[in-house]
């Protein structure tokens, strides 16, 4: 029954992301020039975004995509476009890990349980990142350059969303055991 209820949370997360997405896509290039300002981005943009445009690289030139990875984004058939800290899915891992207290509050789980779904949860949020960044790409290449974006701006949460409920699902059924009472 509590399990239930941490579908409940996701979907009550996903109604009032759903809610605010306009206001928050207008305000995220505000809190961007902000937290530029502050400077620890830079090891996150120095470090972190130019492996994550590799990984892309790697992952769309099976596709047929002509990929040229820079520090600071990426060419894919000759359409540039920047990749930066805010763009490498923060907001994912910081709903996963909003996430976690919920999911693991649904039961006694065993400790080693909890570390193994946690360790799949941030794999697989990493992935999903991955993932949403290639299929950005591949809407850059195929389609005109406002497909991208909106589903960069907008459709890209509602995936975080939809990859929560699939993790905690799988959790529930296969890594989370429950402790023996006694």
């Amino acid at each position: 029954m509590k399990q239930k209820k941490v579908f409940q949370v996701v979907f009550a997360a996903l109604a009032v992301m759903l809610l605010v997405l306009p206001f928050v896509v207008s305000f995220n290039d505000v809190l961007t020039r902000a937290v530029k300002s502050f400077g620890w981005y830079r090891w996150i943009e120095e470090r972190v975004v130019p492996l994550e445009v590799r990984l892309v690289g790697v992952m769309v030139k099976p596709l047929g995509i002509e990929f040229v990875a820079y520090s600071d984004g990426f060419t894919a058939n000759d359409n540039f476009a920047q990749l930066s800290w805010n763009c490498i899915g923060w907001q994912s891992l910081l709903l996963f890990l909003v996430s976690l207290p919920f999911g693991f509050s649904a039961g006694k789980y065993r400790f080693f349980s909890k570390i193994e779904a946690f360790l799949i949860g941030l794999l697989g949020t990493f992935v999903i990142n991955l993932l949403r960044i290639v299929f950005t790409v591949v809407l850059l290449v195929v389609s005109r350059p406002l497909f991208a974006v909106v589903f960069h701006d907008y459709l890209a949460a509602v995936v975080t969303v939809v990859w929560l409920v699939g993790f905690w699902y799988f959790s529930y059924a296969f890594v989370l055991e429950e402790r023996e009472s006694g």
